[in-house]
């Protein structure tokens, strides 16, 4: 037979797993439309580079700045290399 006090322990240790629970759906919601809005941004910026020649040559200059593992991520973006692609 549990006790009114194990019953109380039991309802509050559910309780917390729920708040947990709704925390964490919460955050990864949050997460994922960040990312969602990160994505738009980026296919903007990369449209903007091939309409636009200063465009690209001022997303060149941010990237420059990045890590060089985080440069390699452009390296096959033909609208990010010099004079339209063309190396």
């Amino acid at each position: 037979m549990t006790t009114q006090l194990e019953r109380a322990q039991k309802q509050f240790e559910q309780a917390k797993a729920r708040l947990q629970k709704a925390r964490s759906r919460e955050t990864d919601k949050r997460r994922k439309k960040e990312t969602r809005a990160k994505i738009l941004l980026g296919g903007w910026m990369l449209a903007q580079a091939k309409a636009d020649p200063r465009s690209a040559q001022r997303l060149r200059d941010i990237i420059a700045g990045f890590s060089e593992r985080d440069r390699a991520c452009f390296d096959d973006l033909d609208v990010l290399k010099p004079e339209g692609g063309h190396e």
